[in-house]
Parts: C-alpha cells; structure tokens; sequence
C-alpha cells in the first residue's frame, strides 16, 4: 500500500499522523459549477436569485461555510481544522452556469482541500435545493480544486 497515505500496513484505514509536521500557513480554492435552466436564470436580479425559498446565493454561501468547518464530521479521516477564513464567491455565465468558488485557509499542519471541495460542493448541492421546485433540470457539471498552496507542495489548475 505504498504511497496510500490513509491506509496503514496491514491494509486498514488509518488517520495521518500530522503532529510531527510543521505548521504553516495553507490556503486552497475549490470550484463546482451548476447548470440552471434559462427559466432559472431568469430570477437572477442583481447578484442574488430570489425564490420564495429565500435568496438562494446567500443560503448557499452560508451553507458552504457551514459544511466546510464540518468536513471532519463528513469525511473520516480529516483532520478537524481550525480554519481562519472560508469565503464562498458566487457568480454566473451567459451559458446558464452558476459558478462557485470556495476559499479555505488554516495555519497548521496538514492541508485545506478537502475543506475548500466540501464548502463548494455543499454550497452547490444548496442551489440545487433552493431551486428544485423550479425545475429538477439542473446538473453539478463539476467540483475541482483549483489551487493549494502550503505545506510540501503546491498546485494551480
């Protein structure tokens, strides 16, 4: 099981070992894209689109914010971070695309990705919520991580 950080030698799951690493500041950026039908996209006033669910940008920022401090609680073998900042941009695009970008930041001794990945998915999982009574015709087209920086290495899509 070489390489497989989360795996021990006799094949098990197991939590990394972070205490020996040196603590130092760690930012990453995900991303997760949802198609909305025109109709949808039709709602759109200024930056927010409102239904009688509420503003759905707003519910899905605080909703990414929300998750993304809970990540441990999701995914079992995260560390629990003491994050110093998440913040959650939404924007859209000609072609239909709410697009949502998720910043995680922590000063400590293992990396936010999986933080940043679960602030925009949740985040977009919370527009398809808000939505839905319009149309079920909505896709999460996609969930990346854009960058990391931090730690032993760095990555920029």
């Amino acid at each position: 099981m070489a390489g497989l950080s989360h795996i021990d030698q006799k094949g098990n799951p197991s939590m990394v070992d972070v205490g020996d690493k040196k603590s130092t500041d760690r930012i990453a950026i995900a991303q997760a894209i949802v198609k909305v039908t025109p109709e949808i996209m039709t709602l759109l006033s200024g930056d927010e689109i409102l239904t009688k669910k509420g503003p759905v940008f707003q519910t899905a920022i605080i909703a990414g914010i929300q998750a993304a401090k809970k990540t441990s609680d999701l995914i079992p073998l995260c560390h629990p971070l003491a994050l110093t900042k998440v913040d959650i941009e939404i924007s859209t695009s000609d072609d239909n695309q709410i697009i949502i970008k998720c910043l995680a930041k922590v000063s400590g001794q293992t990396g936010v990705e999986m933080e940043a990945l679960t602030g925009a998915s949740v985040a977009a999982l919370t527009i398809y919520d808000m939505c839905k009574a319009m149309s079920h015709n909505i896709e999460i087209l996609s969930v990346m991580l854009l960058q990391k920086t931090g730690g032993k290495s760095n990555f920029n899509r």
